[in-house]
C-alpha cells in the first residue's frame, strides 16, 4: 500500500486519506510514526482522518470524560466500578475505529468473532464522540451506524463544536445523546436528548440558561447492560457533576451529566 508523507495538519483538507491500499496490519505497523492516535478511520484499505488535534477537541473530550469519571466515583474500586476505555481500537464491518472516550463495567466474553477485538473482548457501553473539524452528518452516522449497531455500545454523547480561528473561545456547540432503546427502525434513530450548550445559537442569537438546565441523563441499566451476572448495579442514585464543557481559557457555560437509577424514559 501506499502512505503519504506526513501531512501538515493545519493545510489538510478533511477528509484526508493518510494511507491507501493497506492492510490494517500494514497500517498499524506504521502507526507510531503518525500523531493520530483516536482521530483516524480504516475502511476498505484506506486509512481516512476525518478529525484534526486541536486544544477545543482535546478540552471538551477532557470535561465530559472528568463529569463521568465523577460521579462513578462513588463504586471506584468495587465490583460495580465504571472503566474507562480511552480510545480502544475496535473492528467491525470490515473496519476500524476509536472513540474519543468510551466506559463500561465489568461485562462478561461475548460471542467469536463479535468482540471489539474481534474476537470475545466486549463493547463499551457508553461512546464519548466530540467533532470540531469533523463534520456533524460523519460523527452522527459513525454513532448510529457503527458503535450503536445491535450488541456494541448502548450509548453515545456526541458533541458539535463550531470551529473558530485559532485563539478563540468556540461560542456554539450543539450535544446529543443517542440509546439504542431510542431506535426506531434501522434508517429512524432520533436523539433521546439534543440541546445546544455554547454562548450563541446558530443564528448568532445570545444564550442563556441557569447551571444546570442542560441535562443528559443515563440510566443506570444503560450504563450496566449486560454487566457481569456477579455485579450487583448500585442503588439509588450517583452524585450529579457538573462541567464545563465548552473548550478555551475561560467558563462560558456548564452541562450536567446525570446517572440515575430510575429507568430510562423514551418518548
Amino acid at each position: 500500500g501506499d502512505f503519504n508523507p506526513k501531512a501538515n495538519w493545519e493545510e489538510a483538507t478533511l477528509p484526508y486519506k493518510l494511507a491507501v491500499g493497506v492492510t490494517l496490519e500494514e497500517y498499524e505497523k506504521q502507526s507510531d510514526d503518525f500523531n493520530i492516535h483516536g482521530y483516524w478511520e480504516w475502511v476498505d484499505g484506506d486509512v481516512i482522518i476525518y478529525e484534526l488535534p486541536s486544544e477545543p477537541h482535546e478540552v471538551c473530550i477532557g470535561k465530559i470524560s472528568k463529569v463521568i469519571e465523577g460521579a462513578c466515583r462513588n463504586v471506584e474500586d468495587t465490583p460495580a466500578e465504571i472503566f474507562s476505555l480511552g480510545s480502544t481500537r475496535t473492528y467491525a464491518d470490515g473496519s476500524a475505529k476509536e472513540a474519543d472516550n468510551s466506559f463500561r463495567p465489568d461485562k462478561p466474553e461475548v460471542a467469536y468473532p463479535d468482540g471489539i477485538d474481534k474476537k470475545t473482548r466486549p463493547w463499551p457501553n457508553l461512546v464519548i464522540e466530540v467533532a470540531y473539524s469533523e463534520t456533524i452528518d460523519h460523527v452522527t452516522n459513525k454513532v448510529k451506524n457503527y458503535w450503536l449497531k445491535p450488541d456494541r455500545a448502548h450509548d453515545a454523547i456526541v458533541v458539535k463544536i463550531d470551529p473558530v480561528p485559532n485563539g478563540q473561545v468556540p461560542t456554539r456547540m450543539i450535544t446529543w445523546h443517542y440509546c439504542v432503546l431510542d431506535r426506531r427502525t434501522r434508517s429512524t434513530f432520533p436523539a433521546k436528548t439534543t440541546f445546544e450548550f455554547g454562548t450563541v445559537d446558530g443564528n448568532g442569537n445570545l444564550l442563556t440558561f441557569p447551571q444546570g438546565a442542560r441535562v443528559i441523563n443515563i440510566a443506570l441499566s444503560c450504563l450496566y447492560h449486560d454487566v457481569h451476572p456477579s455485579v450487583a448495579i448500585p442503588g439509588g442514585n450517583h452524585d450529579s457533576a457538573y462541567a464545563p464543557l465548552v473548550p478555551g481559557k475561560r467558563k462560558v457555560t456548564s452541562t450536567i451529566i446525570s446517572l440515575s437509577h430510575s429507568p430510562a424514559v423514551h418518548s
